[in-house]
C-alpha cells in the first residue's frame, strides 16, 4: 500500500471517528438557536443592526487553538471575541456558522469539515455561547461555495446588495482585499470610500483603525473585511452609534458565484486566504479604486 493510500485510509477513519462522536454526543451537548441566512438579511435591512460574525477561525482564536492564518495569537483578541460572542446589544447581532445541526445542506467538503470540527469542538464552543440567546447566520456573506443547492444564491446576493442600497459606504479592508473591484457587488451603493489596513496582523493596529473610523460621519455604513479584527471592530462601532458589518470574504464568495466555481480558486489581484496560490497578490492599476482610498493605516 502506497503512502498516499495510507494517508487516505487514515483520513477516512479519522473522519468516521469524529463525525460518529458528534452524532452520539450532540443530543446531550445541544446546539444554539441560529436564524437562517434569509432571516439574517431581513434583520439587518429592517432594523439596521451591526453584525459580528464567528466562524471556525474566530472559535480557534477564542479557544487558543493553533491555526495557519493571517493574524498572530493575542490574549486581548481572545478576550474581546469571548466578550462579543455572549454580548446582547440592541443594535448589534452575533452570527454563528449554521453547522451545529443537520449538515445535509452542505457539499461533501462542508459536511466532512464541519462534521469533524463539531465532533472535536462542539462542547468547547457551546461554553462560549450565551444560553437562550438568538444568534444569526455567519454565512450571510458566504451563501455560495459550501452549499449543495446553489439555486438560492442569486436571490441571496440580491438581498445582500439591498443592505447598502443608496447608502454611503466606507470599506475598511486589508490592503490587498480590493472588495468590489472588477465586479458589481457595490453597484447599489450611493458612494464607496476605502480605508486600507494591514493585510495581516491587523489587530496590532486596532486602536489606530478604530480611532480613525470613529471620526467619520455616523450615517455612513461601515463594511469591514479584516478577519477577527472585523468581528471586534463592528461591535465597538455599534456601541459608538454606527451601523457596521463584518463582511469577511463576501467579495471572494461573490466572485466564485459569478464564475460558477466549484472549488476555492485564487482570484487575480485579490487576497484569497483559503487558497495558497491566492496569497501572492500583485499590484493593481485602477483609477477608480485609487480615488476611493481616504486613508491607509499601517
Amino acid at each position: 500500500m502506497g503512502d498516499n493510500m495510507i494517508r487516505r485510509v487514515r483520513h477516512f477513519f479519522y473522519c468516521v471517528f469524529w463525525i460518529g462522536k458528534d452524532k452520539i454526543t450532540k443530543p446531550f451537548i445541544g446546539e444554539p438557536n441560529i436564524r437562517t441566512i434569509e432571516e439574517t438579511y431581513e434583520k439587518i435591512i429592517k432594523d439596521k443592526v451591526s453584525v459580528s460574525r464567528f466562524g471556525d477561525g474566530e472559535f480557534k482564536w477564542m479557544a487558543q487553538l493553533p491555526q495557519n492564518t493571517f493574524q498572530k495569537p493575542s490574549k486581548k483578541l481572545q478576550e474581546r471575541l469571548i466578550e462579543i460572542c455572549k454580548s446582547d446589544e440592541e443594535n448589534h447581532i452575533v452570527c454563528l456558522s449554521d453547522t451545529f445541526g443537520n449538515l445535509r445542506k452542505y457539499n461533501a467538503y462542508g459536511r466532512e469539515f464541519w462534521g469533524c470540527f463539531m465532533g472535536m469542538y462542539r462542547k468547547k464552543w457551546m461554553k462560549f455561547l450565551k444560553p437562550g440567546k438568538v444568534y444569526y447566520n455567519t454565512n450571510m456573506t458566504r451563501p455560495y461555495m459550501d452549499y449543495l443547492d446553489k439555486s438560492p444564491c442569486e436571490m441571496r446576493f440580491q438581498l445582500l446588495k439591498k443592505i447598502w442600497e443608496n447608502r454611503d459606504v466606507i470599506l475598511v479592508e486589508g490592503e490587498k482585499s480590493r472588495l468590489g473591484i472588477g465586479n458589481d457587488l457595490f453597484s447599489t451603493a450611493k458612494t464607496v470610500q476605502r480605508v486600507l489596513a494591514p493585510a495581516t496582523d491587523a489587530f496590532e493596529r486596532y486602536e489606530k483603525i478604530l480611532e480613525f473610523v470613529k471620526q467619520l460621519p455616523k450615517d455612513n455604513l461601515i463594511l469591514i473585511a479584516l478577519g477577527p479584527t472585523a468581528t471586534v471592530l463592528a461591535y465597538d462601532l455599534a456601541r459608538e452609534g454606527f451601523q457596521a458589518l463584518d463582511i469577511g470574504h463576501v467579495d471572494v464568495e461573490y466572485e466564485w458565484f459569478r464564475m460558477g466555481a466549484t472549488s476555492k480558486v485564487p482570484l487575480k489581484n485579490k487576497y484569497v486566504n483559503e487558497s495558497l496560490q491566492g496569497r501572492d497578490v500583485g499590484k493593481i492599476e485602477d483609477e477608480e479604486y485609487a480615488s476611493q482610498i481616504i486613508a491607509e493605516i499601517t
